[in-house]
């Protein structure tokens, strides 16, 4: 029992994290429902998480941290940047839009999308006779068709339990497929990906130059927290209410999103990672999708349209074939590497930059 609970623990920790996540995406949509800003939530959050994180960081990783330099401070400024703008404003403006069950589907799209940008970027070998390489490109495709599908097509709503059709009749007027609202609120969301996985790629080349991961996501969170206030600052100039808090759900949203998905949630990840590898941990990412599904459903009274399924069922199709490409590609590179390091660090770097990712910090909204 004991060996059997020793080898289950990374995969029941990685279900944690997967319930938390959720929960995150949920009390993020009932926050804002209830008249919070999703910029100065943002704020609260990134704050919250960097006060958290900081004297773990400063403890454990005081005797290993590198000097910062100036080229590394460029380098976090523009990780805050990528994370806090790109990824948090956008995918809490695209929720505003869509719902949280939408947004959960649309971050599936990340492996995807990093694998997109790497090749732009000429971080990625593209050797397309090899059957791993065809296996993200297809997978790429797949993947983004499938986010379309979800932004174009919406279909007839599908019943689950706890769904309510006042909630819908209510929503119906932002929702609209008849109007612009989804298809703004889905484009939000791509860039938001877009920014985290610009994110990833340069997050993998700054924990060469500055490897303590805690201590980065602490710097991350702080400048985030910095940049993300003078973009409140201007978007609710004309509501300063906006920023009061209270002891509802407005304390306890971004309290949450800052302590369990920035602080606990990346400490357990770095764990599961350094345990069984990031593959798996991207394996179990759709898992959150279908978790907060169930929950927005239940405690939002989201309705759930045959579309977003649909949509939904393609995407994690794309996701593991860019998975199962990824990994098979890793396997590759160890066996010609084992025997002999034939190939220099900067090759080394290039074809690990897109490893599948996950939320490192989790700081998607």
């Amino acid at each position: 029992m004991g060996t059997w609970l020793r080898n289950a623990k990374p995969y029941l920790m990685l279900l944690g994290v997967q319930f938390g996540s959720a929960f995150m995406f949920i009390l993020a949509m009932d926050a804002i429902e209830k008249g919070m800003s999703h910029f100065v939530f943002i704020v609260y959050r990134n704050a919250i998480a960097s006060i958290t994180l900081a004297p773990f960081a400063f403890l454990l990783e005081r005797k290993v941290r590198p000097k910062m330099t100036f080229r590394i401070f460029l380098e976090i400024m523009a990780l805050a940047f990528f994370e806090i703008i790109l990824d948090q404003c956008f995918a809490l403006l695209g929720m505003k839009f869509t719902s949280a069950s939408f947004l959960s589907a649309v971050m599936n799209a990340a492996p995807s999308v990093t694998f997109l940008l790497a090749v732009i970027l000429r971080l990625e070998h593209m050797k397309m006779k090899e059957v791993a390489c065809q296996a993200k490109v297809i997978g790429t495709i797949v993947t983004l068709g499938g986010a379309l599908l979800m932004a174009l097509y919406r279909g007839p709503i599908v019943g689950i339990m706890g769904s309510s059709i006042s909630h819908s009749d209510q929503q119906e007027n932002v929702n609209n497929p008849t109007g612009n609202h989804w298809i703004m609120g889905t484009c939000f969301l791509l860039i938001g990906c877009a920014g985290f996985s610009a994110f990833y790629i340069l997050q993998t080349i700054t924990l060469r130059k500055y490897p303590t991961e805690m201590s980065l996501a602490t710097w991350v969170c702080f400048f985030g927290a910095l940049q993300s206030s003078i973009v409140a600052i201007f978007a609710e100039r004309h509501n300063p209410n906006a920023w009061s808090l209270g002891w509802d759900i407005r304390l306890f949203a971004p309290a949450y999103a800052g302590i369990v998905s920035s602080g606990v949630q990346y400490y357990i990840q770095g764990v599961v990672i350094k345990s069984v590898g990031p593959v798996i941990v991207t394996a179990f990412n759709p898992l959150r999708m279908i978790i907060t599904t169930t929950l927005a459903c239940i405690f939002l009274s989201e309705q759930l349209h045959l579309g977003s399924i649909i949509g939904a069922i393609v995407m994690v199709i794309g996701l593991y074939a860019v998975v199962w490409g990824k990994c098979k590609e890793r396997k590759g590179q160890t066996m010609l590497t084992s025997p002999a390091q034939d190939n220099s660090q900067e090759d080394q770097e290039k074809l690990s930059v897109t490893a599948p990712i996950n939320d490192t910090n989790d700081n998607k909204a």
